[in-house]
């Protein structure tokens, strides 16, 4: 019977102790691991699972922490750090106090640089190599391991671009396994392809004419040849690059099979790999299929309609219409930047262009919105899939930031809807014609309308750009909420026995504001809440407090939304609760009013 050889690894130097023989059955019992405790607590599995053995043959070859790692995006470090101290508390990954699902500095000396967005690992360990010459550690080694999605974004190759004009001892290594989130696209995973299958680019190597020094494709999942490769080019100075070949999922039967699926596939179990399927009957739709499935319906009645996203087709729901009209509905990987101007350049053709971003990946485009974009008041239409807390992805996914990004940008509409009716139909007025950019931003996960059904389409309304609406009428204290969090407030509503007096407005329009309804708001009531989901610096909140001040209003007016930090990973519901916008923190408040 094996020994457990896991059980005794609490840090690399642990792992460089065992024997290269005895490794292939510790890369089992990693896979394995990750397995159990994923298959229980959920988080992203098949980018783990993917690169144990290069985990390991990296953290048994380079003198980590000493040596510096960069992974690119994250998903892939699980492995990475159950060996570097984290095994016992694995199980708390992406809950409330617990670790992150992503490497964070602030976690681990192991964890060299803080990842959530792609294509960073190359700069940055570029940074970290050019830093090390500087203080005279010239046999430090720098390491970025990325993915053939995440490599083909433009700061990936700027980052190329400038390591190959360095003598940095800087080792890039390319995870290639024809997948990111969805299936890579566009010509650099052809260009691979043909690399693996041994066509003319292999000789005609682009990152050699870089100036890397480049090896591959080998095989990933060969321990023992990955760390012969991995001393070899130890020894050799300057820029390198590995390309190395793994199997998304490997060590799973359906996780290899269904990829897409297994990247995070929720609770399942260990041993067969079967998802646990929740049961959906009489459930509200999820936002992002009311949207994709919207979209869909449009375009068919509509042909200058057009679709975008950067590489998240089946996130956002785009995959809907990339399947009927694959024509007009594009994946262009991950290049937000890319994809907004490619938007902008469509738009001045008269295409009507719905760009789709989640909220926090926008942010990686905001030079382009501004200049491509508003500055030439082209109407392109943002669907910020993902705004506010996300749960368990944590700080660099909370789409927080976008109210407060977006109204300081002189053009730009930008409309909350409460629920599904309300997406549906801005998802509509916005194709008829509209004048300005627009960004249309709702959260992740399920709306509130139980019987929204797609017999629905065609029932749509237009929406007057601008209006808000009275949902509650009350006679001294305002609510004014903007987006889905209002959902909180009529819930606290309903369980809150002294609620009578209290009005709620509901302001879908953060920009331009309805000033028609908030001068006779200020103008009625003494004690105004305003509540938002996104940053209360420069948010929502700020713009009812910027025309109070205008307008030499004194009322009271008290902001609720997310405060002046970083906030952690939980479920959106124990994140709602630390900021105050949760319905048990809104009762407790209306009660007192």
């Amino acid at each position: 019977m094996k020994s457990n050889l896991l059980s005794n690894i609490k840090n690399p130097a642990d792992l460089r102790l065992l024997d290269e023989t005895q490794l292939p059955q510790l890369a089992k019992e990693l896979r394995d691991f990750i397995i159990d405790i994923v298959s229980v607590k959920e988080g992203h599995l098949g980018a783990s699972l993917g690169v144990v053995e290069l985990t390991i043959a990296l953290h048994y070859v380079f003198n980590t922490p000493e040596d510096l790692l960069v992974w690119d995006v994250g998903h892939q470090a699980y492995g990475h750090k159950i060996l570097t101290e984290r095994r016992e508390n694995f199980d708390t990954n992406r809950q409330l106090g617990g670790i992150s699902g992503f490497p964070r500095r602030s976690e681990s000396v192991y964890d060299t640089f803080g990842v959530g967005h792609s294509s960073t690992s190359i700069s940055a360990a570029l940074g970290m190599a050019i830093a090390s010459q500087l203080k005279g550690e010239i046999n430090k080694q720098h390491i970025a391991v990325i993915g053939d999605a995440s490599i083909a974004s433009g700061m990936a190759f700027e980052g190329l671009n400038h390591a190959g004009v360095t003598d940095a001892n800087l080792l890039v290594i390319l995870n290639d396994n024809a997948i990111g989130i969805d299936p890579s696209v566009g010509a650099l995973k052809k260009y691979l392809t043909a690399v693996k299958e041994g066509k003319n680019p292999k000789k005609n190597n682009m990152i050699k004419s870089l100036n890397f020094d480049y090896s591959g494709p080998v095989d990933g999942h060969d321990l023992i040849g990955l760390i012969k490769e991995l001393n070899r080019l130890k020894n050799i100075k300057g820029p390198k690059f590995l390309h190395i070949v793994t199997t998304k999922g490997k060590g799973l039967q359906q996780a290899e099979e269904n990829q897409v699926k297994y990247h995070a596939p929720g609770k399942f179990d260990a041993s067969t790999g079967e998802i646990h399927l929740k049961s959906e009957e009489n459930l509200p739709p999820k936002y992002q299929d009311v949207f994709g499935l919207t979209i869909l319906d449009l375009a068919k009645k509509n042909e200058k309609i057009i679709g975008i996203t950067p590489a998240m087709p089946s996130g956002s729901s785009l995959k809907f219409m990339m399947d009927e009209i694959p024509e007009r509905a594009f994946d262009v990987g991950i290049a937000e930047q890319h994809a907004v101007t490619l938007s902008a350049g469509m738009a001045t053709q008269g295409m009507i262009v719905y760009c789709n971003i989640y909220s926090t990946f926008l942010q990686r485009a905001y030079d382009q919105l501004i200049h491509d974009v508003a500055l030439q008041n082209l109407p392109v239409i943002f669907c910020l899939d993902r705004a506010g807390l996300v749960g368990e992805d944590g700080a660099t996914h909370h789409g927080v930031f976008d109210i407060a990004y977006l109204r300081a940008i002189p053009n730009m509409i930008i409309y909350a809807p409460i629920n599904e009716i309300a997406l549906q139909n801005i998802l509509y007025t916005a194709q008829l014609g509209l004048k300005n950019p627009i960004a249309i931003r709702y959260p992740r996960g399920r709306g509130v309308i139980s019987n929204w059904q797609v017999k629905n389409f065609g029932h749509y309304e237009t929406i007057e750009i601008g209006k808000a609406n009275c949902l509650k009428k009350g006679i001294k204290t305002a609510v004014i909420s903007t987006g889905a969090i209002g959902n909180n407030v009529i819930e606290a509503f309903n369980e809150c026995t002294n609620a009578e007096t209290i009005a709620h407005y509901d302001f879908p329009f953060i920009k331009p504001l309805d000033y028609n309804t908030l001068h006779h708001v200020l103008s009625n009531f003494n004690s105004i809440i305003t509540i938002e989901d996104g940053t209360i610096k420069g948010g929502f909140g700020s713009a009812v407090l910027e025309f109070a001040a205008a307008n030499n209003f004194t009322n009271r007016i008290e902001i609720l939304g997310i405060p002046d930090i970083f906030i952690e990973h939980g479920t959106v519901n124990e994140l709602q609760q630390l900021c105050k916008i949760d319905v048990k923190s809104l009762v407790n408040l209306f009660s007192n009013r």
